[in-house]
């Protein structure tokens, strides 16, 4: 059997599938050398309505069962992050029934999980997408941004999970001065029983964070950042790092304290990042590991006993994949993930919170799906053709 699937410029090409999928046997263990959390996306309810600007209605059963199978991987969650469309159609109220279900589900299943805590109530269910984005700071001044972040840690901490401290396009609008970044996340510190992952998101998912940490200069931006995890020693256990520039990255890992972490959101590069080098390495919370499950479990298991290389062997043919579902808009990468989630028959439908599903082009869909059919990454191949044959049916290609 072939598919005809269609490019950019309005031809196609024939693809024969790949026959078998790549068997692995699943790693309930988790890997000793490195951290390994994949930000895992949310299933919608197909029947509700998905529109912009609607409320976000989930698909709790298979969402957990989603979580269900990153832990039988030997992965860890990590939960309401971008990845679940935290800005991009998931509101508050839907992103916390989330974190209370997961830590719920991570608890007895024996996973390892974290939660973002971010400042998106004070959006008013603004999507990502869409208008307001200005206004977001101005309306609610260091004091309401404040309260967000500690509405939502409450949540988290409730709930018995890590809070990630997400980056906060209100915090954006409203700071005057990398003293006020200091003051906003020193205080959460201070509340918070655990250590704390911060997160610094670049504008290359988010052009509104632009300038985050009180400067558009990186090197003047980390700096502040790495003011605030001295500061406040035992508090941190981690910086997440997605700037998509290996370079930058390295140079902070290497300025970080001992005993904080430094996890890669770079999906470009991770590889690289994770293994390391002579000076230190990235663990890692990566969107990319969210449709990678079997395959990251099983590279990150050859990195405990073969080195780095066994582990890049495995990983780095991922890499061209990770760069399509990235490409730009960024921010539109979950749409190639849920496709890939439906593909792999993890959900019945290829539907999105907010019809995300609409974000990105059929032939990049289309791609998407033949580079995940040749690193053999769906358990049912002949499944995965067919649902990508009345995919292309409903945009008129007969397959």
């Amino acid at each position: 059997m072939t598919l005809r699937l269609p490019l950019a410029d309005g031809r196609s090409r024939t693809y024969v599938p790949r026959a078998d999928p790549l068997r692995l046997t699943p790693r309930a263990r988790p890997a000793l050398s490195r951290t390994f959390f994949a930000a895992a996306h949310v299933v919608a309810d197909r029947f509700a309505a998905a529109v912009p600007g609607a409320p976000a209605a989930v698909d709790w059963d298979a969402t957990l069962a989603f979580r269900r199978h990153l832990w039988s991987r030997g992965l860890g969650v990590a939960e309401a992050m971008d990845t679940a469309q935290r800005g991009a159609g998931l509101d508050w109220a839907s992103a916390r029934e989330l974190i209370r279900r997961s830590a719920a589900e991570a608890r007895a299943a024996g996973g390892a999980i974290v939660c973002g805590a971010g400042t998106d109530q004070l959006a008013g269910g603004t999507d990502r997408l869409g208008a307001g984005t200005d206004r977001l700071g101005a309306g609610a001044g260091l004091d309401g941004v404040r309260r967000a972040y500690e509405e939502q840690l409450a949540v988290v901490e409730e709930a018995g999970a890590r809070p990630v401290l997400l980056a906060s396009r209100a915090l954006a609008a409203a700071a005057r001065s990398p003293e006020d970044y200091l003051d906003v996340y020193g205080g959460l510190l201070r509340q918070s029983s655990r250590p704390a992952v911060l997160h610094w998101l670049g504008p290359a998912f988010d052009p509104a964070l632009d300038g985050y940490w009180g400067s558009a200069d990186p090197d003047l931006a980390a700096g502040t950042l790495l003011d605030l995890v001295a500061a406040h020693p035992g508090k941190v256990d981690g910086v997440k790092i997605s700037l998509l520039d290996p370079g930058r990255e390295i140079a902070l890992r290497r300025r970080l304290p001992p005993g904080v972490r430094c996890y890669t959101g770079d999906d470009f590069h991770y590889p690289e990042l994770i293994a390391g080098d002579e000076q230190g390495f990235s663990h890692a919370l990566l969107g990319i590991l969210d449709p990678l499950a079997p395959l990251a479990a099983e590279a990150a298991h050859a990195l405990d006993t073969g080195g780095p290389g066994a582990f890049r062997a495995l990983l780095d043919p991922t890499v061209a994949l990770a760069r399509h579902l990235f490409e730009p808009p960024t921010g539109c990468y979950k749409t190639g993930v849920v496709l890939l989630a439906w593909l792999a028959g993890h959900q019945p439908h290829f539907t999105m919170v907010g019809g995300l599903q609409s974000a990105r082009s059929l032939p990049h869909l289309a791609r998407a799906y033949e580079l995940a059919d040749g690193l053999g990454l769906f358990p049912d191949p002949e499944a995965a053709e067919s649902r990508m044959r009345a995919l292309l049916a409903v945009y008129g290609i007969d397959g």
